[in-house]
């Protein structure tokens, strides 16, 4: 089981990865903008698919063909962490050498997305005043890597419960003979 999930989770965090960078490099400087942020969701679906085929694997290799929820839910579970870790880590390179700005461009963008929605000058500031001390906590990598974990998290784990919810049904793509 631990040789499947280093290995789908490796597979998945390395598309995850290749994937999320290749966007950024594409999109240029357009962080944080809506677009972006369904081009990401979408990538992470993409590669956390391999969830499902290490439970498919697991299941018709190891356990001959059947799999009970709780064991699939952990293989799907252990595949989305070491995604997580890759998509991390690859997230932090980024950072630090290309995009040590990341907040203030953000920042900017929100702003300019409050200003088209007619926000006044004090709900600008006061906007601008809350994210100061998140905008200082994002430059220390112990806060910014469980954020960035929690981005990929909700998916790996949605994609972990339909994988061992589907594949639990030993009719469900049928181990081969």
């Amino acid at each position: 089981m631990t040789r499947i999930i280093l290995i789908f989770g490796t597979i998945s965090g390395l598309i995850v990865s290749a994937l999320m960078l290749g966007s950024i490099a594409l999109m240029g400087d357009a962080h944080g903008g809506s677009g972006s942020m369904l081009t990401g969701y979408l990538i992470m679906l993409v590669a956390l698919s391999f969830i499902f085929v290490a439970v498919k694997r697991h299941r018709d290799t190891h356990l001959g063909g059947t799999i009970k929820f709780w064991p699939a839910l952990g293989v799907g579970l252990g595949v989305a962490l070491v995604a997580g870790l890759f998509y991390v880590i690859a997230w932090e390179v980024y950072f630090n050498i290309w995009a040590r700005d990341f907040m203030d461009v953000y920042l900017a963008s929100q702003i300019e997305a409050q200003q088209a929605n007619g926000a006044s000058a004090a709900e600008i500031e006061e906007f601008r005043a809350g994210m100061e001390p998140m905008m200082d906590l994002y430059q220390n990598w112990w806060f910014r890597m469980p954020i960035t974990f929690t981005e990929i998290a909700p998916v790996g784990l949605l994609v972990a419960i339909l994988s061992a919810a589907i594949l639990r049904n030993p009719g469900v793509l049928p181990r081969r003979a």
